[in-house]
């Protein structure tokens, strides 16, 4: 079996890879770029694993005239900047100590050690600079039934980082067939395994939860989470049973997480959110119990964050949305208030002008934005 695709022709990837081959080295993909190009999904980051020692990557990227960075030699990863790619070449690996959060490594020169110490089988699959797939853990019939199996023995794998578990659920909810459900085994060590979660960063745990509520339906997967007692240890107080009726009700909107977060409830202030992100989830959070109209929505919270808030709401309270809401939420959004503080000035200053100003836009959101300036002044 082989791969295709555009990055994989790119001269800049084949360059790459001849750096190390000319000198007698493997050069591999590995990874994600391997999995969807198998699944037909798109490629972002290119890995490649090697035989060569980063010393060795590092003097055979010189002589190649590109650009290398020691981003982790001691984990034996060199970034290579070629064309404006990057590509991580990480030499093969083995587990020497793990603590559930950081691994020591030794380099190795076998395939099969570097593949044993993965997370999952479907990220253990390699392939030459032509193409053609290397399986060294029969991971490609866990791909094409879209499996997600841990390597080896899944508390193990846990035990040498707990975030897998978190990867687990992300996995699933990215590459699993939802009518397999997760794999019980794999399942059964998460739920065994939570207490770990408490020792990851909150970077990490963040992160994860990002990309897992970024998957086109990740109902399945959280409600498979909540079950195994892992969602009310990343977010307490959260309850997943919204989350597929905003999915149903999302039809051809774009995904967004912190929509489902806002859904999902609970307690968010470890996630370590941006500023940005945590003012939109205050603000969707608000909007939600508010009575608020969707105009008025779009009007106070923007086009794109007022149809989160009526999305959200609508899968809250199990409503169905009519055919009209996203253009009530942009009529609101594009309103203007009519009335400025100059209209009401030198008569009104400080205080008592801010006031007045609150009062007529209350008065004028409540005609549903229809009434114009000399009916708010009289």
């Amino acid at each position: 079996m082989r791969i295709t695709g555009e990055w994989l022709e790119r001269p800049e990837t084949q360059a790459v890879c001849r750096m190390l081959t000319e000198a007698g080295h493997q050069a591999l993909f590995v990874g994600g770029c391997v999995r969807n190009a198998l699944l037909g999904a798109p490629v972002s980051d290119v890995d490649i694993a090697t035989d060569a020692p980063p010393t060795r990557v590092l003097e055979r990227a010189k002589a190649a005239r590109l650009r290398a960075i020691p981003t982790g030699l001691d984990h034996g990863t060199v970034t290579i900047v070629a064309g404006g790619h990057p590509y991580e070449v990480t030499t093969f690996r083995r587990d020497v100590e793990t603590d559930g959060r950081h691994a020591v490594v030794a380099f190795s020169t076998d395939i099969v050690e570097d593949a044993a110490r993965r997370d999952f089988t479907m990220n253990a699959l390699y392939a030459d600079p032509s193409g053609r797939v290397h399986d060294p853990l029969n991971g490609l019939p866990d791909l094409q039934a879209r499996r997600v199996r841990f390597v080896g023995d899944p508390a193990r794998r846990i035990a040498e980082d707990y975030l897998r578990i978190l990867r687990f659920f992300r996995f699933t909810a990215w590459y699993g067939d939802p009518a397999l459900g997760p794999d019980a085994e794999g399942l059964a060590a998460c739920a065994a395994g939570v207490e770990g979660l408490a020792g990851l960063s909150r970077e990490r745990v963040g992160a994860e939860l990002r990309k897992l509520l970024a998957a086109p339906d990740p109902a399945p997967a959280v409600a498979a989470m909540a079950a195994a007692g892992v969602l009310s240890r990343v977010l307490p107080g959260a309850d997943s049973r919204a989350l597929p009726v905003l999915v149903h009700l999302e039809h051809d909107e774009p995904p967004s997480w912190l929509r489902r977060l806002a859904v999902l409830g609970g307690d968010a202030s470890d996630l370590r959110l941006s500023r940005a992100e945590a003012r939109g989830l205050e603000q969707l959070r608000e909007a939600i119990g508010s009575a608020a109209s969707r105009a008025e929505l779009g009007y106070r919270l923007g086009a794109a964050l007022g149809a989160d808030a009526v999305l959200a709401r609508a899968a809250l309270m199990e409503a169905p949305l009519s055919p009209e809401w996203r253009a009530e939420v942009e009529r609101g959004a594009a309103a203007r208030m009519p009335v400025s503080a100059r209209d009401l000035s030198p008569q009104l200053q400080g205080p008592a002008l801010g006031v007045r100003l609150r009062e007529i836009e209350s008065r004028w959101i409540a005609s549903d934005f229809r009434l114009d300036r000399d009916a708010l002044l009289a």
